[in-house]
This record gives C-alpha cells, sequence and structure tokens, in this order.
C-alpha cells in the first residue's frame, strides 16, 4: 500500500501580476512549498508567481506551470548534482 501526504482540495488565492489581478487554485502543499522556495529566494510569492507567469508558455495554464516549478525545485534538491 502505498502511503500518500495529507490531501487537500484545491485552495483559491488571489494575487497580482504585473499590476493585473488573478487567482491561482492549488492543493495546500503546492502554497506551502511555493511559499518556502520564495522565502529560500529572498521574495515574495506573489513576486515568485510573477516569475513563472512570465516564464511560462502560452498554452500552459498557470497553476501547472507552478506547479510544475515547485516539483522541479523538489527534484533539484533531492538530487542536486543532476542524478
Amino acid at each position: 500500500m502505498i502511503d500518500l501526504p495529507p490531501l487537500t482540495p484545491p485552495v483559491k488565492r488571489s494575487v497580482t501580476i504585473d499590476g493585473h489581478p488573478t487567482s491561482v487554485s492549488l492543493e495546500d502543499a503546492f502554497w506551502r512549498a511555493l511559499r518556502a522556495e520564495a522565502q529560500a529566494r529572498a521574495t515574495t510569492h506573489a513576486r515568485l508567481i510573477a516569475e513563472i507567469d512570465r516564464a511560462r508558455p502560452a498554452d500552459v495554464g498557470l497553476a501547472t506551470a507552478i506547479r510544475l516549478f515547485v516539483l522541479a525545485q523538489a527534484q533539484l534538491a533531492q538530487h542536486p548534482s543532476g542524478d
């Protein structure tokens, strides 16, 4: 049997990206990881979200881009040499 982390439904939060209000729905684990990554980069989660938004392809949704960013950061932390 597989052990799952605490599962929560997505939580919608409002953010402002380049002066434009928007909302993003993410599970609590992603919000926590995003905030931790922002803190590690000495920035706010809103600024980090704006950076992710600017870097994502137009055909990829913002929530997906954030989840994939958080996953990539977790993988880098687990295998910093790229193994």
